[in-house]
């Protein structure tokens, strides 16, 4: 199944205590999209401005990633700066300018209206809602979003919910949207909202599945070197839906595979700076590392029967 995305292509500075890099690479349809096309066919839609380099064009598209709904508009290209405390507890920003950004009006190409699988990143709800009226009857819409919405926009953010079948945000993102400070209470809240399946990231504590009545956690890969998590959201979501597109039905078994795929790419990600880590890897390199996530799980049983006659 062919693959949307509609989000922010940018470029970022950012200095971990691992390094720094300027004008790298970045924007969250960059970082799904990288990690996405390892598995199936993706359009991007989004912005950059003139001064976006011709050589981070090719990068995508050496990825087999479709840049043709990608804009190029008078102006400079969305630019994002942080820093990163030394264990990665806090991320400070450092400037914000949004740039072409500012004026982003997503306009879907005629032949990208029909991809069966629709991921819409983190861009104001109100123009989520506008791709949603651009594309024809997708068999599946994911869409992610942050504090800044669920604050500032949360009329409209709830608006686009009732129209989408997934919805990816963090712990305290859920908590904001729903108004409850319970895991599982925030999750049933939000499903309430409009989106069966709710996935709530956990960071280094990986992350939670609610789909209907079933509830699947994925731990997080335990790592030796992270110099970079910038970006590593948006890479779990690459990875989850571009597994999906592989699946013939969205099932219960196909969510629990897309949350494995999603981990893996995240797993990489983390380990360089920019998508560099990500650029590098193919699917078999991913796929090497689910065996170690699978050593994560406890697998014990408990003999119910000696345990209770003591």
């Amino acid at each position: 199944m062919r693959l949307l995305v509609v989000g922010s292509v940018a470029y970022d500075s950012v200095e971990t205590a691992y390094g720094k890099v300027d004008r790298a690479l970045g924007g969250s349809a960059t970082f799904f999209a990288m990690a996405s096309s390892l598995l199936a066919p993706t359009h991007v839609v989004a912005v950059v401005g003139e001064d976006f380099r011709p050589s981070d064009m090719a990068r995508l598209q050496a990825r087999g990633v479709d840049t043709s709904g990608i804009e190029v508009v008078p102006g400079e290209t969305f630019r994002w700066g942080g820093v990163y405390s030394q264990h990665f507890e806090t991320r400070t920003t450092l400037f914000t300018e949004l740039n072409v950004f500012s004026d982003f009006s997503p306009r879907v190409p005629p032949q990208h209206r029909s991809a069966e699988l629709v991921f819409l990143a983190n861009i104001h709800p109100a123009l989520q809602y506008e791709v949603l009226d651009q594309v024809e009857k997708p068999k599946f819409v994911a869409l992610d979003t942050m504090n800044f919405w669920i604050s500032g926009e949360r009329d409209a953010l709830v608006k686009v919910l009732g129209r989408i079948d997934a919805l990816f945000l963090n712990d305290e993102e859920a908590y904001a949207l729903s108004g409850v400070g319970n895991l599982l209470m925030a999750a049933r809240a939000i499903q309430k909202m409009g989106p069966k399946t709710v996935v709530i990231k956990r960071g280094e504590h990986g992350a939670v599945l609610f789909h209907g009545d079933t509830i699947r956690h994925t731990p997080a890969l335990l790592l030796d070197t992270v110099r970079d998590p910038t970006g590593a959201g948006d890479t779990f979501a690459g990875g989850f839906m571009g597994y999906l597109a592989t699946q013939p039905e969205i099932n219960v078994a196909a969510l629990e595979g897309a949350m494995v795929m999603g981990t893996l790419a995240a797993s990489v990600s983390v380990e360089d700076f920019s998508v560099d880590a990500l650029e590098r890897a193919d699917l078999k390199s991913i796929l090497s590392r689910q065996k170690t996530l699978q050593t994560l799980s406890l697998r014990a049983e408990l003999d119910e029967a000696a345990l209770l006659a003591r």
